[in-house]
């Protein structure tokens, strides 16, 4: 007779497991707790978010001049020396800025070579607080170079504390700091704080140009107590187009980094709910546990860390990293063939295995799998159909968003107990057990080619052949061994269920089915010997509706979870014609006022701006002209060869404006193209890329995030059977303060909708050439 203890000893752990996964990630936080001055205090370093994360502080507003001040004034009362670097700089995507970087400098006894600690100060344009991203990253780096100062330590390295602007416009701080400050020369190395989200576990990504054996050494030579990392995320941040000030320390300086990031709650990244009291003071800590023993370490180790070897690793419960060598694949891989391939024979020799069940074992495996990521993926159209105000989320991921993966991951758990509801008999369950292993395989082999970041995934393949070993000499193995076995699985797949929907939207929810069933299918010779997996297929069913009427009863806006919207009023300079325009999907109490209770989808001409995620303009309507002081342009013809013209265009703001914008025809390629004394690098772009003013791919020319009335100035040359035509839009971020237009407050259940230009007021304006193409010109065009 089964051992009745043993299956709930097995259950229990592989609860526990699953908790432990959660919940030993980070640390806690007591703020009655007293911390040494020499120590990081959670408490302290959050009394700086509060101070940061006042009020929206994107460059240009008065508060990043607060911010920035307050920064200074915590450095020099620890006694450090302040600089500010100021300059122009256009990054290759043709977005440019005036950034004005904090800097600081602990000299060490060594030769002069740093170590730099980074985050930014401004916040993103125009609503966000900026408490997360990246009040969080200044708060840690200030209180932690504040306690490691209090410790009176010596070092050898020098410690450059780098705090850079404009990162949430084009990354120009970090650019115009690695292209032009001295002290980028001195860097060796890097450790960057940043954020997505306003809580979870801060993951710990690498910025490399080589292999990254000597970082992840180093790193766990450091010991942080509290390690999220892996491989696997590794290997897909490298593949994305990801933006950090760290990668551009990386592609410009060839400096090493490490990135610590956080995307819970997802749905509070670049929005006016980024303030002090959303963000989760456990995360907070966590990147006070990865910043003082990191600074311990490297205050004296060598910076030099390039190598040639690339690492695979994960992370594990209680702050354990495994790691081992790329070069070990493809043996790990073979061994798990043989292994498997070597069991099979064993357990069909003995009669222990037997094909038929071995084959119909497939039909559950893949019935549940593709089921499962079937149903998943129409119930989450069903949610968008049903809750059209889910479409409003410009970041993918709803306030509800954690109940609907729950939710995922429970129907998925319904559809796999109900598929292995009955094996005839117990000892078909190692045949059943076959498919699942295969398939794992199958999938690791994939992997070893495609996505090598993942190979580790053979480590609970060893498991499963040893279990299905276990299985094949023992009738009735005992459970609490089977769990114990199951552990691996359960520690390398579980971080993934609900990551990857957080990380990059809900669209991709049927992702977390799919790996629950993988997870379950490896968890077989625990479950598979159960005989009550009907009664488990309906508990998991009921938990699933449980979820799923929660997410129902939290689907709606309020004060707690507001709606995003969005109002822009924009003046045709040159046909004297205004326009309402919003990016919303579907009206509420404060749009309608402008486009009525159903507007009809009206997109217009009039405006060619997108954002993040490929939102443009929905609804639009007439608006009242106001008077609104036109910009001055001046285009001149300034020198012409027997090819080639040369002219001078300058745009002079008349009132306070937060961006210019120009556009042109994408056929318009330009021979030169300097803007404010900056060009893009073509050197970076290099000979074969889309570069944004030669061989351009889009229409958007040029974005320069002014500040107040400052002057644009470009020189340019073309061809001659080429002219100069350009759009312009001269954008401010004071819809809601511009009297004439008497637009009211947002209600308390609406914010600004992120990632899109809004509350704007924006005047659009056609610059185009009309004068003698073969002589150098006087004004030709001036408003």
């Amino acid at each position: 007779m089964l051992n009745k203890f043993s299956a709930v000893f097995g259950f229990l752990l592989i609860l526990f497991a699953i908790w432990l996964n959660y919940y030993s990630s980070q640390p806690e936080y007591d703020p009655s707790e007293a911390i040494p001055e020499t120590e990081f205090s959670t408490t302290r370093a959050f009394s700086h978010v509060e101070q940061i994360a006042q009020q929206p502080h994107f460059v240009g507003s008065a508060a990043h001049s607060r911010v920035r001040n307050y920064i200074i004034d915590e450095l020099q009362e620890i006694d450090l020396q302040v600089q500010i670097q100021e300059g122009y700089h256009l990054n290759n995507s043709g977005e440019m800025a005036r950034p004005q970087n904090i800097l600081s400098r602990i000299e060490g006894s060594g030769d002069g070579e740093a170590l730099v600690l980074m985050t930014h100060y401004d916040s993103d344009p125009h609503s966000s607080f900026g408490a997360s991203d990246a009040g969080s990253g200044v708060a840690t780096i200030l209180e932690g170079v504040r306690a490691f100062l209090a410790d009176s330590v010596n070092q050898k390295n020098d410690i450059i504390l780098l705090f850079t602007d404009a990162e949430e416009l084009g990354l120009n701080g970090a650019g115009l700091f690695i292209e032009e400050h001295p002290w980028a020369n001195d860097v060796k190395l890097a450790l960057n704080f940043e954020s997505r989200g306003s809580g979870g576990n801060s993951f710990m990504f690498l910025e490399t140009n080589t292999s990254n054996s000597a970082l992840i050494r180093a790193f766990k030579e450091a010991n942080p107590q509290f390690p999220a990392t892996n491989s696997l995320a590794y290997s897909v941040y490298k593949m994305l187009p990801n933006d950090t000030d760290l990668t551009v320390l990386r592609e410009q300086g060839n400096i090493n980094g490490f990135n610590f990031a956080f995307i819970d709650d997802h749905f509070d990244y670049h929005t006016a709910t980024d303030v002090p009291e959303n963000l989760d003071k456990e995360t907070l800590a966590q990147q006070g546990t990865y910043l003082m023993p990191l600074l311990y370490y490297f205050k004296d180790a060598d910076l030099s860390l390039d190598s040639s070897e690339d690492l695979l690793f994960f992370d594990l419960p209680f702050g354990k990293i495994v790691s081992y060598p790329f070069s070990w694949i493809f043996p790990l891989l073979i061994g798990a063939g043989i292994l498997f391939l070597a069991v099979l024979i064993y357990g069909f020799s003995i009669k222990r295995l037997k094909l038929k069940p071995a084959l119909r074992g497939f039909v559950p495996f893949l019935l549940s799998l593709i089921i499962s990521g079937v149903l998943v993926y129409l119930l989450w159209q069903f949610c968008l159909m049903i809750y059209p105000e889910y479409s409003e989320m410009e970041q993918g991921f709803t306030y509800n968003g954690y109940y609907y993966i729950y939710a995922a991951i429970f129907l998925s758990l319904t559809v796999s107990f109900f598929s292995y509801r009955k094996v005839p008999k117990s000892k078909d369950i190692a045949s059943k057990f076959v498919a699942p292993l295969f398939f794992w395989l199958l999938l690791c082999c994939l992997l070893a080619f495609a996505l090598k970041g993942a190979a580790y995934f053979i480590i609970p393949a060893y498991f499963g052949i040893l279990q299905l070993f276990v299985m094949i000499r023992q009738k009735r193995p005992n459970l609490l061994l089977m769990a114990i076995l199951s552990l691996p699985a359960i520690f390398i797949l579980m971080p993934f269920l609900d990551a990857f929907p957080v990380a990059l939207g809900l669209n991709i929810l049927f992702i977390s089915a799919i790996l629950t069933v993988l997870l379950f299918s490896l968890l077989l010779p625990v479950f598979g010997y159960f005989r009550r997996n009907k009664a488990l297929a309906v508990l998991s069913f009921v938990v699933f509706n449980v979820l799923f009427l929660i997410a129902h009863f939290q689907s709606d806006f309020t004060a707690e979870r507001p709606k995003p919207n969005s109002l822009v009023y924009l003046l045709d300079a040159d046909s004297d014609e205004a326009k309402w325009f919003s990016y919303d999907n579907m009206p509420d109490e404060w749009t309608a006022n402008y486009f009525g209770e159903e507007p009809a989808i009206q997109p217009s001409k009039m405006a060619n701006f997108d954002s993040k995620y490929g939102s443009t303009f929905t609804y639009s309507a007439n608006a009242p002209e106001v008077e609104l002081p036109e910009p001055a342009v001046l285009l001149q013809l300034i020198d012409s060869t027997e090819n080639v013209n040369k002219f001078s265009l300058k745009i002079a703001p008349n009132r306070d404006v937060n961006r210019m914008e120009l556009f042109a025809e994408t056929n318009l390629d330009f021979e030169e193209f300097e803007v404010n004394g900056q060009t893009a690098d073509e050197i970076l772009l290099g000979e074969n890329n889309f570069h944004v003013f030669k061989k351009r791919w889009k229409e958007q020319l040029l974005l320069y995030h002014a500040v107040g009335k400052d002057t644009l100035r470009i020189n340019f040359s073309l061809k001659k059977d080429k002219k100069p035509e350009f759009l312009l839009f001269e954008s401010s971020y004071d819809l809601l303060e511009n009297s004439a237009l008497n637009v009211p407050e947002r209600q308390d259940w609406m914010i600004p909708r992120p990632f899109v230009v809004n509350d704007a007021v924006i005047v659009k304006k056609k610059i185009t050439w009309k004068g003698n193409s073969e002589t150098p010109s006087e004004e030709v065009t001036k408003n």
